[in-house]
């Protein structure tokens, strides 16, 4: 299945912002950072039950230009929400900016602007196409070129290029005729279709991640290759258990989907073979009514797509019945071939996380445990198993 992010930047929306500053207050006893002594200070517990929501994809411009274009989607989840807002970071001069509606491809109001308070900080503030729906999440495609000599330098006639990427999942694309002296992060790297080099990867973390790239010129002509960046799906799967001896799971996914044309397939039918299957158009709220089309489920989109501009946002929700979800001697388990980067098991009410057969991140949602897995396997898809003991 090939689903396509447009990618995105650090987006900080002002009610996390006051959220942010409220928790760095005196009182707060899980502050972060760094005490004076450069010991690291307590973060709060982890609540979300997904990170690296958001997709970056830098591509460094021409030698000397100091200038790199970002393209990247953000989105708005507060119900009524009109209005979508992106800044600039600091020192960054932020220039040729375009901002497009990603379900019709078509151009949507914005201003650029200050702020009065941060005279290097601008912001983009962008008009949703709808008010945001209950249910539903808004989203604007953003397109922008930064330029920033602390980010980008040459060193002779080899390029540098330095920032600190905030977690996320992020691409960086050298300009043509360039290759790779070095990079510091654990990478995919391919080729793209027009012959430049990639680089693509995750921080499972969702933290701060400074990348240091050095690349000279090259007289070598790179033919693409089929190495799909495995970061650019943006799907992330749910698995909400119930009592382990119901063999029930609920399960939540959702996705983008930018494949043209004026249907769109439900390829994760074909693993999650879910009842009660309900399928939702997240840019509107509105139901779509799935129906078989040549052997698989389909989708009939309101809007076709018909450019690289336009993308299907898509929730597909259902209960599984998995018998190899189940108690034994005591314990929960789950065990199950897990497809894509993005998959979070969230335990019932009432029992502890015991082990997991996978890297994942644990932590609390609404009282309930949940390991948040990051799949760094081209492949796809594997096996995990999660182990949970009840509480007495």
């Amino acid at each position: 299945m090939f689903r396509h992010l447009a990618v995105l930047a650090l987006l900080v929306p002002s009610a996390l912002l006051a959220q942010s500053k409220q928790g760095r207050g005196a009182n707060n006893p899980f502050p972060g950072g760094a005490n004076p002594d450069g010991s690291l200070r307590p973060t709060a517990p982890v609540t979300r039950l997904f990170t690296q929501d958001a997709y970056t994809e830098y591509s460094i411009l021409a030698p000397g230009s100091e200038q790199f274009s970002i393209r990247f989607i953000t989105e708005e989840t507060r119900p009524g929400a009109t209005e979508l807002v992106n800044a600039t970071r600091g020192g960054s001069e932020g220039s040729g900016i375009e901002v497009y509606d990603p379900r019709t491809g078509k151009p949507v109001k914005f201003t650029y602007q200050p702020d009065p308070n941060d005279p290097e900080t601008h912001a983009i503030h962008a008009t949703l196409p709808i008010p945001v729906p209950e249910g539903g999440i808004g989203r604007v495609l953003i397109l922008k070129t930064y330029k920033d000599a602390r980010t980008y330098m040459m060193h002779g006639d080899d390029i540098v290029w330095v920032r600190s990427l905030s977690g996320y999942r992020l691409g960086v694309l050298l300009p043509p005729g360039f290759s790779f002296i070095s990079s510091n992060v654990a990478a995919q790297l391919t080729t793209a279709a027009d012959g430049r080099l990639k680089l693509a990867f995750a921080n499972p973390s969702g933290q701060s991640n400074p990348v240091t790239i050095h690349a000279h010129k090259t007289s070598a002509k790179f033919p693409p290759l089929d190495y799909t960046d495995m970061f650019f799906d943006d799907i992330k799967t749910l698995y909400d258990l119930d009592a382990p001896e119901t063999h029930a799971i609920k399960v939540e996914q959702t996705y983008s989907d930018y494949r043209r044309g004026e249907k769109a397939r439900l390829d994760s039918l074909a693993y999650l073979r879910l009842e009660d299957l309900k399928v939702i158009d997240l840019d509107t709220a509105k139901p779509f009514t799935p129906a078989k089309s040549g052997g698989a489920m389909t989708i009939k989109l309101d809007v076709p797509i018909t450019d690289e501009k336009q993308s299907a946002h898509i929730k597909i929700t259902g209960t599984l019945k998995d018998p190899a979800y189940k108690s034994s001697n005591g314990d929960l388990v789950f065990d199950r071939p897990l497809h894509g980067l993005r998959n979070t098991v969230l335990l019932p009410a009432g029992w502890e996380v015991s082990g997991c057969s996978q890297s994942g991140t644990i932590g609390s949602y609404q009282g309930r445990a949940f390991i948040a897995l990051i799949n760094l396997n081209a492949e796809n898809n594997y096996r995990v198993v999660i182990h949970a003991r009840k509480i007495q």
